[in-house]
């Protein structure tokens, strides 16, 4: 039906349910039936008005740690803890502004989007616009000397970045008062303390490539000081997976603000960030987890025991100012004792970050995002239908700094090598240890980008690009393979869509196919009867192409008619149109022409079919097309209904012979 869309991809959301934390300690477990009554919340927000800044302390550290269970939040919200939280970032105790911060940054993590624009209402961002000044300008007199020791103003900068990050990510308001109020400057200080405050710098990293995002008010005041702070990040040399993180968020900012660069410097800047990404991907996760999870045992095995968090002390407490027990994706929720864990969770949330960017690459503007009908007028035959294969990808126009970057860099081979699920012996690995466990989700988050990236690039690229005839065959039996093992939908659409790319590459190249037609219809029968539209959208896609193929062979009646079987049970039991019409459009390509064609459409009585469905699917774009669909895919819906009317026509005349 035209040109599969690809979403752009956007920062993630936090979520709007909150968190599931563990419970933390038995006694909480009970409050929850007391209800209101027995909340922390009334006794907590009564301590921080307390003269002494040990309780103020202990009073933030202890709201931190509470409001991870999502359960507890309302208690705090209808007692106006943001605005009763919000003069303690600037109390006079540097204790009781990290931990007052660390507080709002965990409730508006763990709150999700309304209570971070219920924040930035009550003008939380007031409040933390005057601390973040203060804290950069208390960098240079608060320089720690000593090897190790922490610096304390550091310290509250990360938490307020982090905070800052957190509410401009789910508030457009406080994105608002971000730009206005001369906030980038203070975020890049942050960012330039990379080489001895690795923490501080990846939450501005964070920050900088959230707020970069579709933002021209931001962009316009972009100075020399900004790209060259983002230039030395991604210049850096320092090893570590951690530093990857770094330098791959740095990276996505630079291509957020491409149009501010200077155009002398585009080019140079281009293959950096691309030469960034490309590093990135480099790194081989299923070797590199295992062995994070060998020096974390050997670690144990060296140290002393560790109590658990609720035997820490309320300096301790400030220190993480989070639960021990957290399993979800929020790494910045780790407490600092499991290191080897945050860096396997920020070597997969870089190479995620990196297949997002290039897919975001891929597709520069919503002006490329035009989809186009495989049976436009101008593709007609001489018989009024459209010629061959129908152009379901077109290339999109990519700029020939980025198109050589991403060849040259090989980042098509990268990319479908991240597409191969994670060794099993690493998620295993990862099974067997509560903390670990959630890293397998995140592997298969990196597979599903990949799986997306590859789409993009076999939309803009061609088959010498991606190893030639004989690498996308192993990749078509790669991708197949995923398709019935898929762990959730939107891991299945990845595969789909990127098969359907890579099947119609091959076939507009002539490459024999490497899949018998019993495999595609099997892969393509799993997926019609998936619930997401696309999904289905793509199945009959590939029925079509496969089939468009076998017709220009001889001895394929048969296969040709269980393909048209297969897609007239689309086309009519269907209950999406789009759906009914990118099945019809598939029964144009494979029936088109070709005596095997003429052969399997006599025997599966296509034009009796046909002729039923017409004014069927044309009732069905009067009443369900308006409302439903965009102008561009009721064009593309009444294009089909035109050629509907052409093919039987055609098919009048052929079958008569």
């Amino acid at each position: 039906m035209g040109k599969s869309k690809t979403t752009k991809f956007k920062r993630p959301q936090f979520n709007s349910v909150g968190l599931p934390v563990t419970v933390v300690k038995e006694g909480d477990g009970e409050e929850e039936e007391h209800g209101d009554d027995s909340c922390p919340a009334a006794e907590l927000l009564e301590k921080l008005q307390s003269p002494s800044a040990d309780v103020r302390e202990f009073a933030c550290a202890s709201i931190s740690r509470v409001v991870q269970q999502s359960q507890t939040i309302p208690g705090f919200l209808q007692r106006d803890a943001v605005r009763r939280l919000g003069p303690m970032l600037l109390d006079r105790s540097l204790a009781v502004r990290e931990t007052a911060t660390g507080a709002l940054r965990n409730l508006s993590a763990c709150g999700g989007q309304e209570v971070c624009e219920d924040m930035v209402k009550h003008d939380i961002m007031t409040p933390l616009t005057a601390l973040l000044r203060e804290c950069c300008a208390g960098f240079e007199s608060a320089i720690v000397s000593m090897k190790d020791q922490s610096n304390a103003v550091e310290d509250v900068a990360n938490e307020a970045v982090h905070l800052l990050w957190n509410l401009c990510e789910s508030s457009s308001q406080a994105l608002s008062v971000f730009n206005k109020s001369g906030l980038l400057d203070v975020v890049v200080q942050c960012l330039e303390k990379h080489p001895h405050n690795l923490e501080l710098a990846i939450s501005a990293a964070h920050c900088l490539h959230t707020v970069t995002e579709d933002n021209p008010e931001l962009l316009c005041s972009m100075n020399t000081a900004v790209l060259g702070a983002l230039e030395n990040v991604l210049l850096s040399s320092q090893p570590g997976v951690t530093q990857t993180l770094l330098r791959t968020l740095a990276a996505g900012t630079l291509w957020n603000m491409k149009s501010s660069l200077p155009a002398a410097r585009q080019a140079e800047t281009v293959n950096a960030v691309v030469a960034t990404l490309s590093q990135c991907l480099d790194l081989d996760a299923g070797m590199l987890i295992p062995e994070l999870r060998q020096a974390e045992e050997l670690r144990h095995r060296n140290a002393p025991a560790v109590s658990d968090i609720e035997g820490q002390a309320p300096e301790e407490l400030k220190r993480n100012g989070k639960a021990a027990k957290v399993d979800n994706d929020f790494s910045d929720l780790l407490p600092r004792g499991k290191e080897e864990l945050r860096e396997a969770t920020a070597l997969l949330t870089a190479q995620q970050t990196s297949l997002e960017i290039i897919v975001n690459m891929c597709y520069p503007s919503d002006d490329e995002w035009e989809e186009e009908s495989s049976s436009d007028e101008s593709d007609m035959g001489p018989d009024g239908l459209c010629d061959g294969v129908s152009n379901l990808m077109s290339p999109l126009c990519l700029s020939a700094e980025v198109h050589g970057a991403l060849i040259n860099h090989s980042i098509p081979q990268k990319v479908l090598k991240k597409t191969e699920f994670p060794k099993k012996e690493t998620v295993n690995l990862c099974h067997q240890n509560p903390s670990w466990r959630g890293l397998i989700k995140k592997m298969e988050r990196v597979q599903s980008r990949a799986l997306t990236c590859l789409h993009s690039i076999l939309s803009t690229m061609d088959a010498e690009s991606l190893g030639g005839a004989t690498a996308l065959q192993e990749a078509a039996q790669h991708l197949s393979s995923m398709v019935f093992g898929a762990p959730d939908e939107e891991f299945l659409e990845a595969v789909i869509s990127a098969m359907r790319s890579l099947l119609q590459m091959i076939a507009s190249k002539n490459i024999p196919q490497c899949m018998t037609p019993q495999q595609l219809m099997s892969l393509s029968e799993t997926a019609t009867r998936c619930d997401v539209v696309s999904v289905r959208v793509n199945a009959v896609a590939i029925l079509g192409i496969t089939g468009s193929t076998l017709a220009k062979e001889k001895g394929t009646a048969e296969t040709l008619q269980m393909i048209g079987n297969a897609l007239l049970q689309v086309a009519t039991k269907d209950p999406e149109l789009v759906v009914n019409g990118e099945a019809l459009d598939a029964l144009f390509d494979v029936f088109a022409d070709g005596e095997e064609a003429e052969t399997a459409a006599k025997n599966i009585s296509l034009l009796p079919a046909l002729k039923a469905l017409q004014p069927v699917f044309k009732t069905k774009i009067r009443k369900e097309g308006k409302g439903k669909y965009s102008p561009q895919q009721l064009c593309v819906l009444d294009n089909i209904r035109v050629n509907l009317r052409r093919f039987i026509g055609y098919l009048e005349k052929v079958l008569k012979k």
